[in-house]
């Protein structure tokens, strides 16, 4: 199977074979976003790509250095579509996993995450990483002045 895109510039009707990655966002966010709420608030890292079709996927995949305070509480981060009001694409509670560390001391961990979402749209797509404890202590995304990264792929449906 082959995805039509049409209105390149000074191109129409270019043939891409199914699974083919068709373009690439990616963008980087390095400002440390704090927390010890459990609802999950944006860590700023956000990127937005247009698909060229409807059936086109997009690969979502982020990472960016998580700090947690002492005292047993779980950095949680997740991909939402939108905004952290939209679409939770990871658990509901666990997002895509929680930095975590028993000790009672300060901990840092890089959180990690990837999805192949279907938007079925060629309307613009945000994907936004969320942050959240799952306790009242302080967690941290981009911790430690780290740098928090989000790739966005649209690939060939």
């Amino acid at each position: 199977m082959t995805t039509t895109i049409t209105g390149a510039t000074g191109i129409d009707n270019i043939q891409a074979a199914t699974g083919a990655v068709l373009q690439v966002v990616n963008a980087t966010y390095s400002t440390a976003v704090t927390t010890n709420n459990n609802t999950f608030i944006s860590s700023g890292i956000t990127a937005s790509i247009t698909p060229s079709s409807t059936s086109s996927k997009i690969w979502v995949h982020f990472s960016t250095p998580v700090y947690k305070s002492p005292n047993n509480a779980h950095g949680i981060t997740t991909i939402f579509r939108g905004t952290v009001s939209g679409t939770n694409l990871g658990h509901a509670n666990w997002g895509f996993g929680a930095s975590y560390d028993s000790s009672t001391s300060d901990a840092t961990a890089t959180n990690t995450g990837s999805i192949l979402d279907s938007p079925n749209t060629t309307s613009s797509q945000t994907y936004t990483i969320g942050l959240r404890s799952n306790t009242s202590v302080t967690v941290q995304a981009q911790a430690n002045s780290g740098t928090g990264t989000i790739t966005l792929m649209e690939i060939a449906g």
